[in-house]
């Protein structure tokens, strides 16, 4: 029997293994996905690129908080997982512009619908 509360448990299981996306298996790589998705700044970053594609600069001033450090980091885990693309233009001082990918516009609405929960039930204190 399976419950929210508890995962069935499969003789052959193997902890450090994962031949399914089950983002309650230890070694699932849907784990690494929903830790980014998970993390403020990306949520936020996301919700900022939806309106199209921003350089660096505009993005740290929409996401009031963000150290520089912070959200190059963050930007650089979205691009190594798809989410967003990174282009570089060849112009003095160079540009640099990040966009949505298919992948990011996907995770766009879930997350928007987040956004908007909070917006509407946390009260400051």
């Amino acid at each position: 029997m399976t419950t929210s509360m508890s995962r069935p448990v499969e003789a052959a299981h193997v902890l450090d293994t994962c031949d399914r996306n089950d983002v309650y298996a230890a070694a699932c790589p849907c784990r690494e996905m929903l830790d980014l998705l998970a993390n403020k700044w990306t949520a936020l970053a996301i919700g900022v690129l939806e309106d199209g594609p921003q350089r660096f600069g505009e993005l740290r001033r929409q996401l009031q908080g963000v150290s520089p450090k912070v959200l190059s980091a963050s930007l650089k885990r979205m691009e190594d997982a798809g989410l967003v693309t990174r282009t570089v233009f060849a112009e003095v001082p160079p540009r640099v512009e990040y966009a949505l990918t298919p992948l990011g516009e996907g995770a766009a609405a879930p997350l928007a619908h987040l956004r908007d929960w909070v917006n509407e039930n946390v009260t400051r204190h």
